[in-house]
């Protein structure tokens, strides 16, 4: 016996609103329920164990204090930046070729690590290449006051530039920094060395456990660069 198929029947009027009602009572109540559980949530996170005051002074209202109490005017008391020994960058010959070659910057410790328990953990004198376990996550281009546009037009938006020492005449890097609106920074004579860096420009890149030095020679007349020769590896000694 055929059973012949049965249109779907309207949704009386009121049937309807009464459906649209209990959805709407329902969501409320579901929304309520659940300010009522991150409330209590909160009362209860706020309230558990004992509270004290922050004893620490603020970092930044310390910065603040200390600065209002600095003369307006550096120079008046220390004299020209150019003269400061904070300013000093370490010196760097120019670069003679283009070439690339690379470091292995091996660190040798100066004093013995013990765990808190008086153990051993390495002695004095062990040596281990830092990166080993870490990684430098941009390049170093590293130039000398009168190169600074050429690391300008080559150095990335994340690189770090270097200013090597330059001539009584050259700005200083505070001063480029706020001509050009990039952060220019100091060579460091122990970043120097920890980089055996001899000549400038050079570009410093970290290739898996070993550093990429890229050496420079410029054209002076047009600030262009020579294409490096790739050298061979090199170990960096051991101090």
């Amino acid at each position: 016996m055929a059973v012949e198929p049965r249109a779907p029947q309207p949704v009386e009027p009121q049937q309807g609103w009464g459906v649209v009602v209990f959805q709407s009572a329902t969501i409320a109540l579901l929304l309520a329920a659940s300010v009522l559980v991150a409330a209590s949530a909160h009362a209860a996170t706020s309230t558990i164990g004992r509270t004290w005051p922050i004893a620490e002074p603020d970092a930044l209202a310390e910065i603040e204090a200390r600065t209002a109490k600095l003369p307006p005017d550096m120079r008046a008391k220390y004299g020209p930046r150019s003269s400061w020994s904070a300013m000093k960058a370490a010196n760097l010959a120019s670069a003679t070729k283009s070439q690339t070659r690379s470091v292995v910057p091996f660190y040798t410790l100066d004093t013995e690590i013990r765990l808190p328990s008086g153990e051993l953990l390495y002695p004095k004198g062990y040596s281990f290449n830092p990166l080993a376990y870490v990684t430098l996550p941009q390049r170093l281009v590293v130039v000398h006051p009168r190169d600074l546009d050429w690391a300008l037009r080559t150095a990335r938006l994340t690189d770090f530039i270097l200013l090597a020492a330059g001539n009584a005449h050259d700005d200083d890097a505070i001063t480029l920094s706020e001509r050009t609106g990039r952060p220019i920074f100091i060579l460091e004579e122990r970043v120097k060395d920890r980089l055996s860096l001899t000549v400038a420009p050079v570009i410093v890149a970290q290739v898996g456990t070993r550093l990429e030095l890229t050496e420079v020679r410029l054209d002076r007349s047009a600030r262009s660069a020579i294409a490096p020769n790739v050298s061979q590896p090199v170990r960096r000694p051991v101090p």
